[in-house]
């Protein structure tokens, strides 16, 4: 997996953690435990990636920094 930022919380809206991705637009993905949400973000980033490349999207670059900060 390429080094995105990964941003894992909570959600009670869908009783889940969710794993967002915000360099790769409408990227995440979910679990019922953060170890999960984070596997199931790999897996998401892989397909992600997959199918720009198939449509021919540029595919961002990872910036290397935290882009969010609480």
């Amino acid at each position: 997996m390429d080094k995105y930022e990964i941003i894992i919380y909570w959600s009670n809206e869908d009783r889940a953690f969710i794993a967002e991705l915000p360099e790769l637009p409408g990227c995440m993905a979910h679990g019922d435990t953060q170890e999960s949400a984070l596997a199931n973000a790999k897996q998401a980033v892989d397909l992600w990636i997959a199918t720009a490349r198939e449509f021919g999207d540029a595919v961002p670059e990872p910036k290397g920094h935290r882009l969010m900060f609480a």
